[in-house]
Parts: C-alpha cells; sequence; structure tokens
C-alpha cells in the first residue's frame, strides 16, 4: 500500500501552493514529494522576473510525461494529487495506468467536458483573448487572479496569496484545454472507459470561478455515463464531492484542513491500485 503521494501543482502556481497540504499528510505519516513543472523549479521571483523562454512551448503532453518519469522511477506506485490543471495531469497519469489512487481537486476540464459558462470564460479571458498568447508566456495581474481563485477571501488575504504564489505560465496549455473538442487527438483526452484506472476522486468548489464546479460534476458524469465505475469498491471506482462555500484556493485557504481531511479519509477507505491489482488481489485492499 503507498504510503507516498506526489502533489502536482497547477497553473500560476509553484509547488508553495501546496505546503498546507503537504503539513496535514505529513503529520498522518505520509512521505509528500511536490515536484515542480517544468520550468517552475525556482523561487517565485526569480520566475516572475526571469521566466524561461522555454515556458512558452510547454503544453499539457510535456507536462504530464515529466511527472510520468518522476513517478515510473518511484520503488511503488504514489497516491496522486493534483489541483486546476494537475487535476487534469492526475487523469491523464492515471488513464496512463500510473498511480495508487489519484484526488483530482478543481480539475481543469479534459476533453469531452466543455468549458461553457460565463465565470469560466471570464476567468480565463486575460490568456484567451490574448493575441498570440498560444506562443507567449503569459502573465497573471492581481484582479485576475482575485476573480478566477480567491474573490470570497479577506482582501489582506488575497493579496498576500497573490504576492506569494503567482508566477508567469505558458499560454499554450488554456488553448489545449479550450479547444480539446476540436483536435479528436487533444493531448488533454482521457478514456472515460478505462477499467485499468486507480481510483479516482473528483473535488470541486461552490464558489470557484475559473474551473465551475459543473466542469467537474460533468467530468464526473463522463466516468459513469461509460460505466467505467464499478459497484462497491475496485479498479475505475470514481467518486464526486462538492465544497459548496470554496473557491478556486480550497487548497490553501484558512479553511484548507477540511478538505485535507476528507481526501485522507477517502483515501483511508478506498482500495489503491488498478486492475493489475484485480479485486481480491494483495495489491488491492482496504486501508
Amino acid at each position: 500500500m503507498s504510503e507516498t503521494i506526489v502533489f502536482i501543482h497547477g497553473a500560476w502556481m509553484t509547488p508553495l501552493c501546496w505546503e498546507p497540504f503537504s503539513r496535514y499528510f505529513q503529520l498522518k505519516g505520509y512521505e509528500c514529494v511536490a515536484p515542480a513543472w517544468p520550468y517552475h523549479d525556482q523561487p517565485v521571483e526569480e520566475l516572475r522576473a526571469h521566466p524561461a523562454p522555454e515556458l512558452a512551448g510547454l503544453g499539457v503532453r510535456e507536462i504530464a510525461d515529466h511527472y510520468a518519469r518522476i513517478i515510473t522511477a518511484m520503488d511503488e506506485p504514489p497516491i496522486l494529487i493534483g489541483h486546476s490543471f494537475g487535476g487534469l495531469i492526475v487523469q491523464l497519469l492515471l488513464d496512463r495506468g500510473l498511480g495508487a489512487a489519484g484526488i483530482a481537486i478543481d480539475s481543469a476540464p479534459p476533453r469531452g467536458v466543455l468549458p461553457l459558462g460565463w465565470t469560466g470564460l471570464r476567468a480565463n479571458a486575460p490568456v484567451l483573448l490574448r493575441p498570440g498568447a498560444w506562443h507567449q508566456v503569459v502573465a497573471l495581474s492581481f484582479p485576475a487572479f482575485r476573480y478566477a481563485f480567491v474573490h470570497t477571501l479577506p482582501e489582506d488575504e488575497q493579496k498576500a496569496a497573490y504576492a506569494r504564489q503567482v508566477v508567469p505560465e505558458s499560454g499554450r496549455i488554456f488553448f489545449q484545454a479550450a479547444l480539446a473538442a476540436l483536435r479528436p487527438r487533444a493531448p488533454t483526452r482521457v478514456n472515460f472507459r478505462n477499467r485499468r484506472r486507480a481510483p479516482l476522486l473528483l473535488v470541486a468548489g461552490g464558489q470557484d470561478h475559473i474551473v465551475p464546479a459543473r466542469w467537474n460534476r460533468v467530468n464526473y458524469r463522463k466516468y459513469r455515463k461509460h460505466r467505467a465505475t464499478q459497484e462497491g469498491y475496485g479498479p475505475a471506482h470514481v467518486e464526486f464531492v462538492l465544497f459548496r462555500d470554496r473557491t478556486h484556493w480550497l487548497i490553501a485557504d484558512a479553511r484548507v484542513r477540511e478538505v485535507a481531511s476528507f481526501v485522507g479519509e477517502w483515501l483511508e477507505r478506498v482500495p489503491r491500485g488498478s486492475a493489475d491489482d484485480a479485486p481480491g488481489a494483495p495489491g488491492l485492499r482496504r486501508s
């Protein structure tokens, strides 16, 4: 049974965003690692002042490949926890047969989940409406961050989170997600019928602007529709939970312990492993 967690951050972020979650699970006895995306492994100040030019070419597939290399080098399949685009990466990695279990928090939509809705369009507009952003490194202004991530938080917390966390990002990934329906082999494609995937928990914030909870619910229904989920616990098991009064920043706000505790309890009651550890096999058991 895996006792290692790999945390995968989302766009505009670095591994710093996982500090509250990591502290919680370290106290529970887990080994926690939070590798950075490619071109994000520098202090925030350095990333802001001198973003790597190569960042402009970073796409979803390259990010997923980066984490796949990290995971396959480990002694045992880890638990995967991702936020926003990191949640999408978790789904992609589970689809590849990697990971003992996955938690996708406020996950960016895989292909098949249409990213429609006013708040999501408004939150992503600073990138999607910027000429040439597909090939550029883009920055996120404080007003845009406030609307997308932390609009219900006190202003001092909003400013503190922005100052400590936000870095420039590849514009390419936003277009890959937004235009995935036009590309049958889009890098955001997940095989919802995959019965060999490890168990998955989808977590949504009801006040999330940039990834509306509706997208996560549709994402969940895609797995259910294609009957990847089996009765009871087992490979391809999937669940959905909504925290109604939380924003996109539910991984690091003042009430983060409630979310982390739910995730921890979920990990205690679901088996870990893929269909390669078929029901009853030693690698697939309840903790």
